[in-house]
């Protein structure tokens, strides 16, 4: 028998639909079956759920199904998961989640490699915004990399024996954020974290039933600030206090603070909930402040998030409140230059900003050789009187490029980074700016292999300030053209064009909604012939190790599969007809999809393609009369004669 490899931990309770579209992922993995288990906990259910378990087990021989009580918490579920586990490593998922096809080959692989006690797989996901982490795979860090905090979801490969030595084990019962106290607890105490980002291991997806939302986290049944504490006091105990704003202890506690507490101060939290429910959580958030988290983890926050903590901790309610109106009117601005095709990869230049609600760039007021915040963003705040000074303006300041698969809800980050500076706006004003170049690689960006036939959105991250917004790289005042010429790579037609509605940059490979007539038949138009069955289409940059691409066209009244043939030059191709057209001797149009302009005249005789001609070719006179002494009958049956002789 072979080594377990790993084990597949998944607490379900009344599971419904979910159960049928998790399964599948978890059965049809690339890690053969007998070197990994998939082991299902059934917290009680009620409804059919144990039934299909049964089958389940029935059907693979590597499946175990186990019973509990109902506890209505996950935590019980994954220990006596953890306790019947026989693999070297155990992944949990959750029961309405799914995994990529090759997660647990390439996470193993991963973790053998590098000998590690936990294991990150890439995150894709409809709930969340795209997180750094994920931008490089990282082969050995340590709880020092801060930035693991963005990841305290439980969805993680974690090696059994390092689990075991330092029993670290889910709180059970009515324990929430159950998933943090265990995975920060793994982070103090592993020696070797590794995280996997060139390919999707894990798919965290919104579902109808709405998840853990803000009225569940405050139920009166659930104690989450006693929680939160708790989980507070083992990252103190874990590490060593300190007055500096950038040691570990106040870089692990800012996470907890920014999300958990500042939460209940800022937007949208405290503009959506009735001022009755929400100025306790406010008052309950401003006590966890106190007494918990140094000052330290404060005064390390950028401007508006230290803004929002000085409301917070002095009880300003009111003050929180209009703060959060001003900077909910805050939005990410971004230009664009016109997209290009550069050595295969589709190119744009990309400047980043924020602004205010009035559409003015959001300013940094110089005073007295001091940066101050937008005024205007100070309006109604008591205390901001005499401004808010700005300490450091790139303090946990970050922009970043991400394309988004559509298809697939994958995120990827291309090749390089934004620039951070600060530019005049006039005098005593500034505003932080963000550029650089975005390049999509089809051939490379999806963790250094070619982006699967589908739909590609450009988008932006920014975080300046403490103010963090999505969003489009966008050219308003072209929705729904192209936005370049396309491209052929990897095999594919790659049409670059701009959504209609916000007009946002995307790319369709393999016309998976777009068609290439429509982007080409203008440029197309205006070629001249140049012979034989090929016709260039010279706005059609071609990467060097493209192969030819099939492609519809209609010749006459004929639909026919010709092909995008790549020229040697790299930067061109052509379009091959077939050798032989079921059509009338004579000139006929080639058109592409949807479009009414030829792209090319095909002449045939004998249903043989002789050759093809551009739109504006003229024939001169010396080849008109070869034509019609081509299509003279009695010429034509002396030169058959005379063939049939040879």
């Amino acid at each position: 028998m072979s080594k377990v490899k790993v084990s597949v931990i998944v607490p379900v309770y009344n599971t419904g639909k979910y159960l049928a579209e998790c399964a599948p992922s978890l059965l049809g993995q690339s890690l053969p079956e007998d070197e990994y288990e998939v082991i299902y906990v059934d917290d009680g259910s009620t409804d059919d759920t144990p039934n299909r378990l049964k089958e389940i087990a029935a059907a693979h021989p590597n499946v175990q199904v186990h019973t509990q009580p109902n506890s209505g918490w996950p935590g019980g579920p994954r220990n006596l998961g953890i306790r019947h586990a026989r693999g070297e490593y155990v992944q949990f998922v959750d029961h309405d989640d799914m995994l990529g096809s090759q997660a647990l080959e390439r996470l193993y692989a991963h973790a053998r490699r590098n000998n590690s006690d936990i294991v990150i797989g890439k995150l894709s996901t409809t709930m969340a915004r795209p997180r750094r982490l994920f931008r490089h795979t990282v082969d050995v860090c340590t709880v020092e990399n801060d930035e693991l905090m963005q990841a305290l979801a439980p969805h993680k490969m974690f090696r059994r024996a390092f689990i075991e030595e330092h029993g670290l084990r889910f709180p059970e019962g009515p324990w929430i954020m159950e998933d943090i106290a265990f995975v920060s607890a793994a982070y103090l105490k592993a020696d070797r974290i590794s995280v996997l980002a060139d390919y999707p291991c894990y798919y965290w997806l919104k579902r109808d039933d709405g998840g853990n939302n803000t009225g569940q986290r405050f139920d009166p049944r659930h104690d989450f600030w006693g929680n939160l504490r708790t989980i507070v006091r083992q990252i103190k105990d874990g590490t060593a206090p300190s007055d500096d704003i950038d040691a570990l202890q106040n870089r692990l506690l800012h996470r907890l603070y920014h999300v958990e507490v500042l939460s209940r101060a800022r937007e949208p939290e405290i503009l959506r909930e009735d001022p009755d429910r929400q100025r306790p959580r406010f008052e309950a958030a401003r006590q966890a402040a106190l007494e918990e988290f140094p000052p330290a983890v404060r005064e390390g926050l950028p401007a508006v998030s230290r803004l929002r903590a000085e409301l917070l901790e002095r009880g300003d309610y009111d003050g929180a409140l209009a703060f959060a109106e001003r900077v909910r009117d805050v939005k990410a601005h971004g230009e664009v230059s016109p997209p290009r095709w550069e050595d295969g990869c589709l190119v744009t230049d990309v400047t980043l900003e924020l602004r205010r609600g009035d559409g003015e760039p959001l300013a940094l007021v110089e005073r007295d050789g001091r940066q101050y915040l937008d005024p205007a963003l100070l309006a109604g705040v008591p205390g901001t009187e005499d401004g808010w000074e700005i300490r450091d303006p790139f303090r946990l300041a970050s922009a970043e490029l991400v394309v988004k698969d559509r298809d697939r809800d994958d995120w990827w980050y291309p090749e390089g980074d934004l620039d951070l500076r600060l530019l005049p706006t006039g005098p005593g004003r500034s505003r932080i700016v963000a550029s650089g170049r975005l390049r999509i690689d089809p051939e490379r960006l999806a963790g250094g292999r070619p982006l699967d036939r589908g739909v590609y959105e450009a988008w932006a991250f920014v975080q300046f300030l403490g103010i963090d917004r999505m969003v489009r790289l966008t050219d308003p005042a072209a929705p729904g053209a192209p936005a370049a010429g396309p491209a052929l790579t990897g095999g594919r037609i790659a049409l670059p064009y701009w959504t209609k509605g916000p007009g946002q940059l995307t790319l369709d490979l393999g016309e998976r909604l777009r068609k290439l007539g429509p982007d080409t038949a203008k440029a197309a138009a205006a070629n001249d012939a140049r012979g034989g069955r090929w016709f260039p289409l010279p706005y059609v940059a071609a990467t060097a190790s493209a192969t030819p691409v099939p492609l519809k066209v209609t010749v006459a009244t004929v639909t026919v599969t010709a092909h995008l043939v790549p020229a040697p030059d790299g930067t061109t191709a052509h379009l091959r007809l077939p050798a032989r057209l079921a059509l009338p001797a004579g000139r006929h149009p080639v058109t592409l999809p949807k479009t009414d302009a030829p792209l090319a005249y095909v002449v045939v005789r004998d249903g043989t393609v002789l050759r093809t001609e551009g739109p504006a070719h003229e024939t001169g006179t010396g080849r008109r009369i070869l034509h019609s002494l081509t299509d003279n009958p009695q010429i034509r049956r002396i030169r058959n004669r005379l063939r049939g002789a040879n």
